[in-house]
């Protein structure tokens, strides 16, 4: 099973290059993966984008993604965009 860490900051700034390691990373394995988001701690609405992201780059591989760790603030977020089930919160 690969992980994926999230790193404590994601903003706007650090979406692209977030998505771009997730990608180098699920290119590595054919198996499930975990999307860990403790560790996030600073972040806007681009976290969920590049929650997202990673989902849809999972799921063209044929993988299934599963996200652990979300903080209830960015479940909140999620909830208020509309993207809570997509995520699994």
């Amino acid at each position: 099973m690969g992980v994926f860490s999230l790193p404590p900051l994601v903003t706007h700034a650090q979406a692209n290059a977030c998505v771009r390691d997730f990608e180098a990373h699920v290119r590595a394995s054919d198996s499930l993966w975990t999307l860990e988001a403790s560790a996030l701690q600073r972040f806007d609405s681009s976290a969920l984008a590049v929650l997202l992201a990673c989902r849809r780059l999972a799921a063209q591989r044929g993988q299934t993604l599963r996200v652990v760790g979300l903080s209830p603030r960015l479940q909140s977020l999620a909830r208020l965009y509309g993207v809570h089930e997509l995520l699994g919160v």
